[in-house]
Formats: C-alpha cells, sequence, structure tokens
C-alpha cells in the first residue's frame, strides 16, 4: 500500500515540552514589556519630574493647547497660576501642563 500507518506518539516531552510551550508567550510579554510597557513607565517619570520642577517665571503649554507663564506656585496644592495674557491669569491643575518652553534665544539666526 502506499498509505503507511499512523502511531500514536508517545508523550516523552515532559518537562521540554512544557517549556517550548512557553517559549512563545514569555517571548510576547517580553517585547511588550521593552516595546510598550517601560518606555511608558520613563515617559510618566520624566513627566513627574517635570511637574515637581515647575517654578514661577517657567513658559508652560496646558493639555488644551494655552501657552502662558507661571506666576504662582503653591507647594502641597494641585493649582498652579498661568498668566496668559496681560493682566489675565487663570488656575490651571499642575497634571494639565504639558510641556515647558525653553527660552528663545535673541542671537539666534536659524528660523
Amino acid at each position: 500500500m502506499l498509505i503507511s500507518p499512523a502511531y500514536a506518539q508517545s508523550a516523552d516531552g515532559g518537562a521540554m515540552g512544557m517549556v517550548m510551550q512557553l517559549a512563545p508567550l514569555l517571548l510576547i510579554f517580553a517585547v511588550f514589556y521593552f516595546l510598550l510597557i517601560r518606555p511608558q513607565q520613563k515617559k510618566q517619570k520624566e513627566h513627574r519630574e517635570m511637574m515637581a520642577g515647575l517654578k514661577r517665571g517657567d513658559r508652560v503649554i496646558t493639555a488644551g493647547g494655552i501657552i502662558g507663564k507661571i506666576t504662582t506656585v503653591k507647594d502641597g496644592v494641585d493649582e498652579i497660576e498661568v498668566e496668559i495674557a496681560q493682566n489675565v491669569r487663570v488656575s490651571v491643575l499642575r497634571g494639565t501642563i504639558t510641556d515647558i518652553l525653553k527660552p528663545v534665544v535673541a542671537n539666534d539666526t536659524k528660523a
């Protein structure tokens, strides 16, 4: 006959078979950790450090896109007073500040 008989294989894989079944799952977890979880934790840490380093006179951008200068920072309080125009001050939550703008150098010739 052309077709050979099929025999059941024994379960001699033991511990090695278990490791081979878990290897893809461990690999997927490692990829997720290094590509998604770790960079997000690093970004959150940098944002917390930025929030702790806010001081009077910093130019900031809020989550709503408002650019202003910090006029009042109180320790232990979640609100910061930001001047968005001359004599126009608003209170914003510390968590809504997304970035601190670097000062523009007057002698910079690059556009």
